[in-house]
């Protein structure tokens, strides 16, 4: 079946699989999201942990996803994980540090041997949802603004200054996807603990910081899709495969790939109907519209930055040395035996659904943590 597909049907489908796994990225990142919110909805100890505990039963879905999502990168577009992964590595190391004090966070916080209290695990698990919402948001703002890198005739990579990366964060226009990123995560979190926390307290504050944070969120989100509409983007010719600037470059894109314009209003319209529902009613199910709205919106800007003779990852340093679908891939081979393997991913899918339906089986209160039964992070 995959065998007889051409080597860029098989660039196509697997830049939607990795897509796919970064926008499900997205999606998860409401636990980041949370962990900057426990100090402003928990006010007691009990109400912290309470919070915290919401959140330790998803934390390993996201850091899991974390690991898929740059194990497919690797294995589908190799070149553009030798070049960004090994040239930007200052950003990816910041990333990766956030996470492994995430881990310990969750794991030692509630220790009877704790020597160094509640609150120092709580500024790491703020520490994680702080830095890693914001970074990831900037470093996937690249693939429409461009990196400093070029890259030789023999596919060798490598950075063209001094900051491996960090420069990304100065660029104002990946700092609004960053920024966006992050009150995203806060208003998904907020609206997570609606549907899965008990406590009367910690839900009025929440719905105040929804409006809070929601209203800075959609500001964020519209300074960067409209610059990102407005901007020039880094177009592919079909026949030379030369790499040049076009003015509104993602605009039209959006307008020659019906489907994707589709899929990205529909995905923004969930999102502000989970916000908004859950503003105006006394709803708990607005995550159930807003996440479902954040993984086709972020679906449909992976696809704008790869698919229609686009650049994914452009360089602005050396402008044919910019990376596309066709010349960061795999080979042909590669890229049809994990075809194979990718049939797994309904099951895998369908798995993770059930675990999350079973761990959320009741929401979590009071009686819940002071039980001996769980374990309490």
């Amino acid at each position: 079946m995959f065998e007889n597909l051409s080597h860029l049907a098989l660039q196509q489908y697997w830049w939607f699989l990795v897509s796919l796994l970064g926008a499900f990225l997205v999606f998860l990142m409401f636990v980041q999201g949370g962990q900057t919110l426990i100090s402003t909805l928990g006010k007691t100890k009990d109400e912290k942990t309470i919070l915290i505990n919401a959140l330790g039963r998803k934390w390993e879905f996201t850091f899991t996803t974390l690991v898929t999502f740059g194990g497919a990168f690797f294995a589908s577009f190799p070149l553009f994980y030798s070049t960004s992964f090994g040239g930007a590595y200052w950003v990816w190391m910041i990333i990766l540090f956030a996470f492994v004090v995430q881990a310990i966070a969750y794991e030692f916080r509630n220790r009877p041997s704790n020597v160094y209290g509640a609150k120092t695990y709580e500024s790491f698990l703020f520490i994680n949802g702080f830095i890693g919402t914001i970074f990831i948001g900037t470093a996937v703002a690249t693939f429409f603004t461009g990196a400093n890198f070029s890259v030789n005739e023999y596919n060798q990579s490598k950075w063209d200054n001094a900051y491996h990366g960090l420069e990304a964060a100065l660029n104002l226009h990946n700092l609004s996807l960053g920024l966006t990123v992050f009150f995203l995560a806060r208003v998904m979190a907020i609206l997570y603990f609606m549907n899965s926390v008990d406590h009367k307290e910690i839900l009025q504050r929440a719905k105040k910081h929804l409006l809070y944070n929601g209203v800075v969120f959609v500001f964020m989100f519209l300074t960067f899709t409209i610059w990102l509409l407005l901007r020039d983007g880094f177009a592919v010719n079909p026949e030379t495969k030369e790499v040049s600037l076009q003015a509104f470059k993602y605009f039209h894109n959006l307008m020659e790939m019906p489907i994707v314009a589709l899929g990205f209003l529909t995905g923004v319209a969930l999102v502000l109907f989970g916000i908004i529902s859950s503003l105006l009613k006394t709803s708990s199910k607005g995550i159930w519209f807003t996440g479902p709205g954040t993984i086709l919106t972020v679906l449909m800007l992976f696809l704008l930055a790869g698919y229609n003779n686009t650049s994914f990852y452009p360089s602005a340093s050396s402008l044919q040395s910019s990376l596309t679908i066709e010349n960061a891939s795999s080979s042909h081979f590669t890229l049809t035996v994990m075809s194979y393997v990718s049939l797994m991913i309904p099951f895998v899918l369908a798995y993770i659904w059930y675990v999350w339906k079973a761990i959320n089986n009741r929401k979590i209160d009071q009686e819940e943590i002071e039980s001996d039964d769980i374990h309490i992070y």
